[in-house]
Order: structure tokens, then sequence, then C-alpha cells
């Protein structure tokens, strides 16, 4: 059962230690590290041990972007942009290219070159994260 299936899926508390979180969210505590230095959204308080104290919001939000990335298909630069705009429901960029590649419509000259950047930069971003957990 998902977190988004769940009647109530946060405890009544006012702080949650990062692996509460990660349990609740579906996802490792790197990935929460990482989220926390993608999305400046995301400030959890830290302890006197230095340990991750998170709010109910800080939860909301790592739902969001769980949903944006892992079910909408954003891309990390595309979840930012809906988070800061509040545009969740509009599909992703990622999604419209995958569809109309399949289409025939998309010719390397028509994509941006900054599109490119970033992408390329994400997939830096993840191969860092693969190696790292080696």
């Amino acid at each position: 059962m998902s977190a988004d299936e769940r009647p109530n899926p946060l405890p009544d508390k006012i702080y949650f230690k990062i692996g509460e979180v990660a349990e609740i969210v579906g996802v490792e505590p790197y990935v929460l590290r990482y989220w926390e230095s993608e999305f400046p959204i995301l400030r959890p308080s830290k302890s006197r041990s230095q340990q991750r104290l998170y709010r109910k919001r800080d939860v909301e939000v790592l739902l969001r972007i769980k949903k944006l990335l892992y079910e909408d298909l954003y891309t990390i630069a595309g979840a930012k942009k809906a988070l800061t705009r509040g545009q969740e429901k509009t599909p992703s960029p990622q999604l419209s290219l995958g569809l109309a590649e399949r289409s025939g419509e998309v010719s390397a000259a028509s994509i941006d070159a900054g599109i490119l950047k970033k992408l390329e930069r994400e997939l830096s971003d993840i191969l860092k994260l693969l190696d790292a957990r080696k």
C-alpha cells in the first residue's frame, strides 16, 4: 500500500527523523538528502546531535516531489519549477518530449541546447550518486 492510499499517512507528531520519513515517503534516506540539495524548499532543522528533523510540511513536500518525479515523470528541474509555480497538474516537458519522439516530430536540431545541458547535468548527478553507492 503506497503512502497516497493510506487514509492518514502522517502520524500526529511535530518532528520526524530521516528514517521515519524515508519509510513514509518510500525512498532511501540518501534520496532524501539528495533532494534536500536540489530543492531549496526542503530545509529540515537539525537536532543538537545534527540529526535531521523534518516537520509535517516537509514530509508533505517530499511526497509531492516523489509524485512529480516517479509518477508524473518530471525531471529534477521540471519538478522544481512545478513546485515553485504550483502547477503540478501540467504535463512535464520530459513526458511531452517522449510522446513527440514517438510520433517522429522531434529532430535533434529542434531540441534546445539549454535542455540538453540540463539533461547532461542531471545524468552526471545520477552517475555521481551511483558511483557513491559502490
